[in-house]
């Protein structure tokens, strides 16, 4: 692990020059997302021999690597990365990877392939999510009606002046999802705050909803790839019938319009987020698979 290194703010044009190149589809390969959660799953990185190298290594859990990504020999890469793990844990693994990178660079006699379906992204056509039209959107264009006629409200790019409030609405409503007592809902806590305090370098796009003079609610994302936006963080006070289908439907209008597609990140295989992202009716997912070495 000599050769590898945390994950730095002052990294990010270094990421930048491979991931546009990559034009990744799994949502986890972008420099927001990398950076954000750094901490929490304690990633490290290296360049070799032109290929972006990435090892995560979460608490109370086997690391593991992350797909190759550059123009380099990604077969090649992925054997050194493997190589790098063995020497972390006996059971080297590579998670989150694309079917395409399957196909184009696993070889099935040395790596068995796993799928990971907590882990698949889902991904939905901009224009439905904007739109809301057709009997499948019935319920959630209700939602959004029902908001806007019973509250007076205003949308507004996150801005400088409005990254206090952000992080206000989130500490809100990290107490009312009692944070402190969920790993998970903290680390995801930790992983915001470090998106928000640094959003201006990392050049991601914010969304509120302003009530009565104060965000309640926020959503975050960026360009994942050039048809593709992906959004990492949406939050709302669960106390306003309605207003998680309005942030998601001005977010997307607002930030979102000239895309074809919009990631809206895996369901973890936890019931209330699958119900969730089922609702919205996604076009696809992006499957997801585990490699593991076979010797």
């Amino acid at each position: 692990m000599d050769d590898f290194q945390p994950i730095e703010l002052t990294d990010k044009p270094v990421f930048d020059q491979f991931l546009v190149r990559e034009e990744p589809t799994i949502s986890e390969l972008t420099f927001t997302n990398l950076f954000m959660w750094r901490r929490c799953r304690r990633t490290v990185w290296r360049v070799w021999n032109g290929v972006l190298l990435l090892i995560l290594q979460e608490p109370n859990a086997e690391p593991f690597g992350l797909p190759p990504v550059g123009d380099g020999d990604k077969a090649a890469a992925l054997e050194v990365l493997v190589a790098e793990l063995r020497t972390l844990n006996a059971m080297p693994r590579v998670s989150r990877v694309s079917g395409d990178f399957v196909r184009s660079f696993v070889d099935p006699d040395k790596y068995q392939v796993l799928a990971d379906p907590n882990n698949n992204d889902y991904v939905y056509l901009a224009r439905d999510l904007i739109e809301l039209t057709g009997k499948k959107f019935h319920r959630k264009k209700n939602h959004f009606n029902k908001f806007t006629k019973n509250y007076s409200f205003e949308y507004s790019e996150l801005t400088p002046e409005l990254v206090g409030s952000f992080l206000d609405l989130q500490e809100v409503w990290c107490e009312l999802k009692n944070c402190t007592e969920n790993e998970g809902l903290l680390e995801e806590h930790g992983a915001i705050y470090e998106a928000l305090s640094n959003y201006k370098t990392l050049g991601f796009r914010g969304g509120a909803i302003i009530i009565d003079s104060r965000v309640e609610a926020f959503a975050i994302g960026e360009m994942l790839n050039r048809d593709t936006a992906v959004i990492h963080v949406e939050k709302a006070n669960p106390d306003i019938p309605g207003i998680y289908a309005a942030i998601n439907q001005q977010f997307c209008q607002a930030a979102w319009s000239q895309v074809k597609y919009i990631n809206r990140e895996q369901d973890l295989g936890l019931d209330s987020l699958k119900k969730a992202k089922q609702s919205y009716n996604p076009d696809h997912l992006v499957e997801k698979f585990i490699l593991i070495p076979k010797n």
